[in-house]
């Protein structure tokens, strides 16, 4: 059984380099980009931000959606087009996306582990807490004080981004009101977010949260997100508002770009 998780965590890993890419054929969008030295992970980081039309045609203020993975060669193309057909179709309400590119995208995304094998998929891992950090701390006053926002905020993320999403979902809920996760890697640490999820869950603040999540149909992400999903049913919580998506017919590398829309109609209807 090992020796499978082995293969399986190979095979995962792969898939995580590349799938987190935009395609060729995804426009990029007219968007703003700035710099941030941050303490918080000791480092100069990149943010893309798009806003809707309606920023540039009123006065309102905006929620605000982030997301790891959001460089101009990564996620922030796809997700920005998404978001605007969905706003002009009247599907969703206004959404200002802010994208944070990646510099070390396994120690930024993923939290400490015991496990060996884990620890072999970069030169530095379990960094999560600080880029957290550099999000609640550096990043969210700084979209606050440039860009009309209101109080309401979300994150969206894929494989370890949606581990990271769903690990900040656990461990700091009140950092924001919605949370997507696509496919997380909770495989990672021997599966800890899921087996002290009862435990954080029974700290859990009372002001409703929204958490959509999904699961394709790789063996160990499905067996994962499956377990995390029964413990929300079981725990039936009156505060937190939840979908489970099981995509069994969906790929690691195809599940983001198959249900975001989805994800975030149903996400963004629910908060």
């Amino acid at each position: 059984m090992r020796a499978l998780y082995y293969i399986l965590l190979a095979g995962i890993l792969f898939l995580t380099s590349c799938s987190n890419a935009s395609q060729p054929n995804d426009p990029i969008p007219e968007h703003e980009t700035f710099t941030i030295q941050s303490k918080q992970v000791g480092e100069e980081r990149t943010i893309n931000v798009w806003t809707p039309e309606e920023y540039k045609s009123n006065t309102d203020s905006i929620m605000v959606l982030y997301m790891p993975d959001g460089g101009i060669k990564e996620d922030f193309p796809h997700i920005a087009n998404t978001l605007n057909d969905l706003i002009k179709a009247n599907k969703i309400p206004a959404v200002i996306l802010v994208g944070i590119e990646n510099t070390q995208r396994r120690k930024d995304l993923t939290g400490p582990t015991t496990v060996g094998k884990d620890k072999e998929i970069a030169p530095v891992v379990g960094g999560s807490g600080q880029f957290r950090a550099f999000i609640d701390d550096e990043l969210i006053p700084k979209i606050n004080k440039r860009y009309r926002t209101t109080n309401k905020k979300g994150i969206i993320g894929e494989s370890l981004a949606g581990l990271f999403v769903t690990e900040t979902f656990l461990l700091k809920p009140e950092m924001f009101d919605f949370y997507i996760a696509f496919d997380p890697s909770l495989w990672w640490n021997d599966e800890y977010l899921v087996k002290t999820a009862n435990e954080h869950l029974d700290k859990f603040p009372d002001a409703q949260k929204t958490f959509w999540f999904a699961g394709s149909g790789a063996t160990d992400i499905s067996v994962t997100v499956g377990k995390l999903s029964d413990i929300l049913k079981t725990k039936n919580s009156e505060n937190i508002k939840w979908e489970y998506s099981d995509e069994k017919k969906e790929k690691h590398n195809t599940i983001f770009r198959a249900t975001k829309e989805k994800a975030i109609t149903w996400t963004l209807n629910n908060i």
